[in-house]
C-alpha cells in the first residue's frame, strides 16, 4: 500500500511536467505578385488590327480603381470598356484606331492578386498600328501653384503641334493622370518636340475646354530622349554578409523633373451667379467677377429710393443689401430688377438686366407664430417662477422677475487675459448701426489700483460695415479697460446698446519669441509667409534687403513660404494662359522651425532653388497624402517572423521554467517518499517489537 502512495506522487509528478500544445503556424505570406502568362495581341506587337486586347495571367487577379489607375494612349473619344474575369484582363476600344501609331493602356499598379493584394507594379501594355512601338517616356509632377500641394487626378497630355490654340483646340495626343502624389508618367511617346499641359479635365474632351478647369503649362517644349545610366547592386549571401556587387545597366527616360504649377483661372464672363434672402431684413447678390460699377436697383413692389444700406465683400463680387424700412422687409417677397455691366454673347460687357423674385426661408406669417409659440412657453415658465418664489415668500424676487424686458442692440467687444499686442481690438454688431458717440466710449489703464484715461481713436472698418476697430497705446503687462455708455449706439432697426465693459491684459514682451528669415539671392518683390501647422498664414513681411524679421511670435512651431509678388500688390495672384502669364512663384522651407519662449531665432540663408518644387512642401502641411502600395505583404512577413521569434522564445522560457518547475518537484516528491518510507519502517519495527516482547505492566511512580 506505501509503494502504490508512492507510486501515485511519482505518476503525478511526471503528468504535471508535459509541455503545453503550442498553435500550428500556417505558413508565410504570398508576396510573389501576378505573372503574365500570355497576351492577344503580344505586349509590343506591332501591326495590330484589332481593338480587342486580352491579358492572361497565373492566378485569380483583381483590378483596383479602375477608373483612376488605367489611362490609354491615345485618349479615347468613347470609354472603353475593361472586364476582370479570373485570371483574364479584357479591354476593349470603340474609337478607331489610327494609323501609324502606338496605342499603350497603362494600368499604374492597379492590377494586384486576388488573395494577399501584391500589385504587379507600373505595368503598361502596349501595340502599334504600325510597323514600329514608340517607346519614350516623359515624367514629373502637377502642383497646386497657391501651396505647392501634390494635385491628384489631373490630366496632362502633350502636343506635337506647338500652338498656343491646341492646348484648347485639339485632343492630346499622348496624355497620363496624376496620382495621389501628383506624379505622372506619359509613354509611348515617338520622338520629337512638344508641349506639355495639364487640366481638371471635368468634361472629358482631353483639351481646356471650360474656363473653371483647373489649368497648368510649361514655357518652353519638351524633347523627350533616353540615356543607359548604371546603378549599384548588392546581393547578399545566406549569413546576410555582402556576397557581391555590380553594376546594372538600366534606360532612364528624360526629362523626368518636369514641374507642373496649377491654377484655376479667374472667370472672364461677368454675370449674376446668384441671390439670395436669408432673412426678411437683407437680401445678397453674388456677381463672378469685381464689379466695375454699383448696379442699378428698380424696386417693382416697393419705393428703393434710400431704401438700403449696402454691405459689400473686399472684392466688390458680393453685395448684402440692408433694409432701412421695415414695411418693406415684412414683405415676403420683393420684387425687383437689377442691372449691371455684364458679359454679352460676343464676350464684351454691356448693360444687362436680372428681375428677381426673392422670399425668405420663412415667411412672416411662420415668424410670428413661431414668437406667439416662444412667448406663451416663456410666460408658463414666469408662471412657474412666481408660484415657486410665492411659496417662499419672496416678494422682491417676484417684482424683479416682472419688471419689463428691454432688448438690446447685440454686440461682441474684444476681451482676455492673456492679449498679444498684435491682436485686432474690435466691436461688432449684428445690424448696420446708424448712430455711435465717440464720447460715450472710454478706454481706462490700470494704474496700481486706479483706472486712468487714456487716448485712443476708433475708426468704422471701410469694409465690414459691422465693424470699428480701437487703437490705443496698448503696453505689455498691463490691464486696460473698455466701457461704452449704455443707448449711446443705435441700430438700424431702433435697438440701442445696454452698458458695454470689456478688460484687456497685455502679454509680457518675454512671453514672445522673435523670428528673421535670410534669403540667398533676394529681391525686393519676395514676400514671406509663416504657417502655423495646419498651413494657414499667422504672419507675412516683405523682404528688407536680404531678411525680414518677425516679432512678437507665439513660442509654437511654424512653417515658412515665400512667394513673388511680381505686380506689387502684397497678395499671391494666379496667372493667365491668355496672356502666357505664369501664377507668381512659391517656395517652401523644407523643415519646420519651432520657436522658444523669449528666445531669438534666426535662419541660414535660405536657397530657393536647394530643392525641386515638388520636394519643397513639408510633409506635415501636404493633405493629399501618398497612397503608393508599399510592400504590405513582407511587412507581414516581417511581422509574422517576428510574433514567431517571440513566440519561441516564450515557449523556451515556459519549457525552462516547468522544467526548474519539475526538477523542485521531485525533490519535493523525494523528501515525501523517504518520510513515507522512514514512516513505513518505524512502524513495521514497532510491529515486529509488539510480537516478540513479554507483557510487563507498568507500575505508577510515588508521584503519579
Amino acid at each position: 500500500m506505501i509503494h502504490n502512495a508512492a507510486l501515485a506522487i511519482m505518476a503525478f509528478a511526471a503528468l504535471s511536467g508535459c509541455a503545453s500544445i503550442g498553435n500550428p503556424d500556417g505558413g508565410g505570406y504570398d508576396e510573389t505578385p501576378p505573372r503574365i502568362t500570355g497576351s492577344s495581341p503580344k505586349n509590343g506587337a506591332t501591326g495590330v488590327k484589332t481593338k480587342k486586347v486580352t491579358i492572361d495571367f497565373n492566378e485569380f487577379i483583381k483590378l483596383e480603381n479602375a477608373n483612376e489607375k488605367v489611362v490609354i494612349s491615345p485618349p479615347q473619344t468613347e470609354q472603353p470598356e475593361i472586364k476582370v474575369t479570373g485570371k483574364k484582363i479584357q479591354v476593349e476600344l470603340f474609337d478607331s484606331l489610327k494609323p501609324n501609331t502606338t496605342y499603350s493602356i497603362d494600368f499604374s499598379d492597379g492590377i494586384v492578386d486576388n488573395n494577399e493584394g501584391n500589385p504587379l507594379g507600373d505595368f503598361c501594355f502596349r501595340f502599334s498600328t504600325g510597323d514600329a512601338i514608340d517607346t519614350l517616356e516623359v515624367s514629373g509632377y502637377v502642383l497646386n501653384a497657391q501651396d505647392l500641394e501634390p494635385l491628384k487626378g489631373i490630366t496632362v497630355g502633350l502636343h506635337s503641334d506647338l500652338a498656343d490654340s491646341a492646348f484648347t483646340t485639339k485632343q492630346f495626343e499622348r496624355v497620363s493622370r496624376t496620382d495621389a502624389d501628383g506624379h505622372f508618367t506619359v509613354r509611348g511617346i515617338a520622338p520629337g518636340t512638344y508641349r506639355i499641359y495639364a487640366v481638371k479635365d471635368m468634361d472629358q474632351t482631353f483639351s481646356y475646354s471650360q474656363r473653371n478647369e483647373m489649368i497648368a503649362w510649361m514655357d518652353s517644349v519638351i524633347v523627350p530622349s533616353q540615356e543607359i545610366r548604371y546603378r549599384e547592386d548588392t546581393i547578399f549571401n545566406a549569413q546576410g554578409g555582402v556576397d557581391t556587387t555590380m553594376l546594372v545597366a538600366y534606360t532612364q527616360y528624360l526629362p523626368n523633373d518636369i514641374t507642373l504649377l496649377a491654377f484655376t483661372p479667374q472667370p472672364v464672363q461677368q454675370y449674376m451667379t446668384g441671390a439670395e434672402r436669408q432673412t426678411h431684413e437683407k437680401f445678397t447678390l453674388r456677381f463672378a467677377l469685381p464689379l466695375d460699377s454699383m448696379p442699378k436697383i428698380k424696386g417693382l413692389n416697393f419705393d428703393e429710393s434710400d431704401a438700403y444700406i449696402i454691405q459689400h465683400t473686399a472684392r466688390y463680387d458680393t453685395l448684402t443689401f440692408w433694409m432701412k424700412d421695415t414695411m418693406t422687409y415684412y414683405m415676403d417677397t420683393l420684387s425687383l430688377s437689377v442691372t449691371y455691366l455684364g458679359t454679352d454673347t460676343t464676350n464684351t460687357l454691356s448693360l444687362k438686366t436680372d428681375t428677381l423674385n426673392l422670399v425668405p426661408k420663412k415667411t412672416r406669417e411662420r415668424i410670428l407664430k413661431e414668437q406667439a409659440r416662444k412667448a406663451e412657453d416663456d410666460q408658463k415658465e414666469l408662471d412657474k417662477q412666481i408660484r415657486r418664489l410665492e411659496r417662499a415668500g419672496d416678494s422682491v424676487g417676484i417684482a424683479r422677475l416682472l419688471e419689463p424686458k428691454t432688448k438690446f442692440l447685440s454686440s461682441k467687444l474684444t476681451s482676455g487675459n492673456s492679449m498679444s499686442l498684435y491682436a485686432d481690438v474690435k466691436l461688432t454688431f449684428q445690424e448696420p448701426v446708424t448712430f455711435l458717440s465717440d464720447s460715450a466710449i472710454h478706454i481706462y489703464l490700470k494704474n496700481d489700483t486706479v483706472w486712468e484715461p487714456v487716448p485712443f481713436e476708433i475708426e468704422h472698418d471701410t469694409i465690414d460695415i459691422l465693424r470699428y476697430d480701437i487703437y490705443a497705446e496698448w503696453k505689455p503687462e498691463q490691464s486696460f479697460k473698455i466701457e461704452i455708455d449704455s443707448a449711446s449706439v443705435r441700430g438700424l432697426y431702433g435697438l440701442h446698446n445696454d452698458h458695454i465693459e470689456s478688460t484687456l491684459k497685455f502679454n509680457a514682451l518675454d512671453l514672445y519669441s522673435t523670428l528673421t528669415v535670410n534669403v540667398a539671392n533676394p529681391k525686393p518683390s519676395y514676400v514671406v509667409r509663416l504657417h502655423d501647422n495646419k498651413g494657414k498664414t499667422v504672419r507675412s513681411g516683405r523682404l528688407e534687403g536680404s531678411s525680414v524679421d518677425f516679432f512678437l511670435l507665439q513660442p509654437s512651431t511654424y512653417f515658412i513660404s515665400m512667394f513673388d509678388d511680381a505686380n506689387g500688390n502684397g497678395k499671391w495672384d494666379i496667372g493667365d494662359y491668355d496672356e502666357k502669364r505664369q501664377p507668381e512663384s512659391v517656395w517652401f522651407v523644407k523643415r519646420s522651425m519651432a520657436l522658444k519662449q523669449d528666445w531669438t531665432h534666426e535662419t541660414e540663408a535660405w536657397n530657393v532653388r536647394e530643392l525641386p518644387i515638388y520636394q519643397q512642401k513639408p510633409d506635415e502641411l501636404i493633405k493629399q497624402k501618398s497612397q503608393k502600395k508599399k510592400a504590405d505583404v513582407h511587412k507581414k512577413n516581417v511581422e509574422r517572423l517576428e510574433k514567431k521569434a517571440k513566440q519561441i522564445e516564450s515557449e523556451k522560457k515556459k519549457k525552462e521554467s516547468k522544467r526548474q518547475e519539475r526538477k523542485e518537484r521531485r525533490e519535493k516528491n523525494k523528501e515525501k517518499y523517504r518520510a513515507i518510507r522512514e514512516k513505513a519502517k518505524a512502524s513495521k519495527k514497532a510491529s515486529d517489537a509488539d510480537v516478540s516482547a513479554p507483557d510487563i505492566q507498568e507500575v505508577p511512580t510515588p508521584d503519579e
